[in-house]
């Protein structure tokens, strides 16, 4: 499969982003916990330089928790604040303002310095098409107050919110790269749905996702589907068709539905707690061999 998706609006919205970026303090990006790296969009490091810089690890329930722990670490690492939270439920949400807070310090600092007082703190929302970015938005402000959808591509023009007296956040329409430099990139975008299906092959799509669960979590497809995790990936396939009973006229095998199935119930987390990439481990040992870099 060879993805690539960049609607016409995005150019725009990047150039809108970079007008955007001279009237705010804080970039809060969101990323999807399963697949950090992946549901992170490359631009937004070289557009936010200067910028303080906040990562939000969304749906951090639906990956495993010990790598939401490595991942966190990484990305402190490299500079940022990282919150875990859960934009639906609301899980983590508390903790942001005063995370907000300790990211912009410096600014709150230099404000008081020019006699400036209780100048509200403002912050951009960006994130890639169906990271959560909305839903966050909703749950923090309280009030639906940007359009949320599971489609990509839902936020189409930027609006300002104003949360309280300290905090206003701009949102912007969710933006993809123009390419995927890396096919893995596209398939774990794939994956958690960041990329319309309608243009998928759902089919391959499961199978692929069949054998990495079985690889990287043994057990949990057993665990869900009452099957075994021998054989090959198209036969784990027709387990779960067996299982679901999707059959066409009653004999043939429905793997249409069969896929559609497994790709839902990975998505929202029916099938267990799964991460879909895992932290660099090579940048450190790198660091350690030239301290100086």
């Amino acid at each position: 499969m060879n993805l690539q998706w960049y609607p016409g609006h995005m150019t725009k919205a990047k150039r809108q982003m970079q007008e955007d970026l001279k009237l705010i303090d804080l970039i809060i990006e969101l990323v999807d916990a399963r697949i950090p790296l992946s549901s992170r969009n490359p631009d937004i490091d070289e557009l936010g330089k200067n910028k303080a810089r906040l990562i939000l690890l969304n749906k951090s329930d639906l990956a495993d928790e010990r790598y939401n722990e490595q991942w966190s670490a990484y990305f402190q690492k490299k500079g940022f604040y990282v919150v875990k939270v859960n934009a639906k439920s609301g899980a983590g949400l508390k903790s942001i303002q005063g995370v907000i807070q300790e990211a912009c310090k410096a600014k709150i600092e230099r404000d008081r310095r020019r006699g400036i007082k209780n100048r509200p703190i403002r912050a951009m929302v960006v994130g890639i098409p169906n990271v959560g970015k909305s839903t966050f938005i909703n749950s923090y402000a309280g009030k639906a107050c940007a359009k949320t959808g599971n489609k990509p591509g839902v936020t189409k023009g930027k609006q300002w919110i104003r949360l309280n007296k300290t905090l206003e956040l701009l949102d912007t329409p969710g933006i993809l790269w123009p390419k995927f430099e890396d096919q893995e990139v596209g398939k774990r975008l794939a994956f958690i749905g960041s990329i319309k299906d309608e243009i998928l092959n759902l089919e391959e799509l499961s199978l692929e996702l069949l054998d990495y669960i079985r690889t990287n979590y043994p057990g949990l497809l057993n665990a869900r589907y009452g099957i075994e995790e021998e054989g090959t990936p198209v036969s784990l396939l027709e387990a779960v068709a067996d299982k679901r009973k999707c059959l066409i006229r009653g004999q043939e095998i429905d793997y249409a539905k069969a896929a559609g199935i497994v790709m839902e119930e990975f998505r929202n987390g029916k099938i267990g707690r799964i991460t879909l990439e895992f932290p660099p481990v090579e940048e450190e040992t790198a660091h350690e061999d030239h301290p100086g870099d």
